[in-house]
């Protein structure tokens, strides 16, 4: 027999309503229990269920990148802010160790590229390597990779997040040698113009990634309250969802690095301006947003009668 969809809704709003008013109990008496936080993770839960059910959101992928991601984000940020401070150490490593053995950077970056790359610089054309082929294949081929890479990190969350934290700090080393071989040619600032425009929703991503991974090693090393596999398979939810929601990321990454970064020749003004932009956008989207989101569902739920 079909279930009546206004029976279900009544029902939805009647639990809605009862766990409303247990969380303001518990946040009144019993603030810092366990049991207080299950209270509030559920009822964000069905706060979101409802509203993604308005007929207004519709579109399951806005939906999806407005609420869901946001809030999964905002409920790792610990471990997405610690695997970021792993990685700013260890791109400094890797600046610092470039700036005084130059074997290193041949040795990070392979001689092939900085053969190559020196080549370039000879010829007064630094970024040649991004002129190179048609700038559609070039975008979907860069793409593709980056995916597949940040999959590829996700997946080596699986043996306690270690491998994943182990892919980053190559990543961060990887990059600090690039930008030093590029500050000890007097190409610094360049290079943070140019290249950052996509660098940094790039880079951004990989480290996201990488915490995606580590989120799944802490969930089976710190369950919390609940069976660890039960804590593992949340985590591994949360982290393909974190990783599926990339993409478009990538994509616009890519993208510019296909079609924009090709163009170092453009004026400072405008490379920093989209530089900017990128900048503005990561932080916005995965700093500030999803905590004013969790702090509008949070006054929410302490004042129901509002």
């Amino acid at each position: 027999m079909q279930q009546d969809p206004s029976r279900e809704a009544d029902e939805m709003a009647k639990d809605f309503t009862q766990l409303v008013d247990d969380l303001a109990y518990a946040k009144t008496f019993y603030r810092t229990s366990k049991v207080t936080q299950f209270l509030n993770s559920q009822a964000a839960k069905i706060y979101l269920d409802i509203y993604k059910n308005r007929k207004e959101e519709s579109n399951r992928l806005v939906t999806y990148w407005k609420y869901d991601l946001p809030i999964i984000i905002r409920r790792h940020h610990k471990v997405i802010f610690f695997t970021f401070i792993v990685f700013c150490i260890f791109f400094a490593v890797g600046f610092f160790s470039s700036a005084h053995d130059e074997s290193f950077v041949r040795e990070v970056l392979g001689e092939g590229y900085v053969n190559m790359t020196e080549k370039n610089i000879a010829e007064g054309n630094p970024f040649g390597v991004y002129k190179s082929g048609n700038s559609f294949w070039m975008w979907m081929g860069i793409m593709i990779n980056n995916i597949i890479v940040s999959l590829t990190y996700f997946v080596k969350g699986l043996f306690l997040g270690i491998f994943s934290l182990t892919a980053m700090v190559q990543e961060a080393m990887r990059l600090g040698a690039f930008e030093q071989f590029f500050f000890g040619k007097g190409l610094g600032l360049r290079s943070v113009l140019i290249v950052s425009i996509h660098g940094v929703l790039e880079i951004t991503s990989i480290i996201i990634s990488c915490a995606a991974g580590a989120v799944m090693g802490v969930s089976i090393l710190f369950p919390g309250t609940i069976k660890r596999w039960d804590a593992f398979k949340k985590a591994t939810k949360d982290g393909v969802r974190i990783v599926i929601g990339l993409v478009p990321v990538f994509a616009a990454a890519a993208f510019f690095e296909g079609f924009v970064t090709r163009h170092s020749e453009m004026p400072g003004w405008l490379s920093g301006l989209l530089l900017l932009a990128s900048v503005s956008f990561i932080i916005w989207y995965f700093v500030i947003y999803p905590a004013r989101l969790q702090k509008k569902l949070s006054f929410t739920f302490n004042h129901p009668e509002e």
